[in-house]
């Protein structure tokens, strides 16, 4: 599961009304390498909740990755900045695109309700009682 991924989700249990972020407590992870595609960053940023992308960042023991505030776009989408190791873009493409959660939990902030992330693949299925 990308961090792209966790980002989008969130827990639907009967009752809660604030299941976002989910939680992420990593168990196992790795890197990916992806070719960057700055127009495609540029289209899923406006849609990206920026803390809980650093906050899952900081759950992976990865506090410098992002800063706690997100860049301006001129610094993201600086001329020849998908180029230069260490940029804005560089930073957010890694953590959105390349970082694969392959085992470990996501929990609901709201109804600690436990969602397994199985082989790369979160488990977001509810029991019949939490429809």
């Amino acid at each position: 599961m990308r961090l792209l991924t966790h980002n989008m989700l969130a827990s639907n249990v009967r009752g809660v009304t604030s299941g976002f972020p989910l939680k992420l407590e990593p168990v196992k992870w790795c890197t990916k390498e992806v070719e960057l595609n700055a127009d495609f960053i540029r289209g899923m940023l406006p849609k990206i909740d920026w803390k809980a992308l650093v906050a899952a960042t900081r759950a992976l023991g990865l506090p410098e990755l992002l800063p706690e505030e997100q860049p301006a776009e001129d610094e993201i989408f600086a001329e020849g900045a998908a180029d230069v190791e260490g940029s804005a873009i560089r930073r957010i493409h890694h953590a959105l695109l390349e970082i694969h959660i392959e085992e470990g939990t996501l929990v609901c902030p709201e109804s600690s309700r436990a969602f397994p992330i199985d082989k790369g693949i979160p488990n977001m299925m509810l029991h019949e009682d939490e429809v």
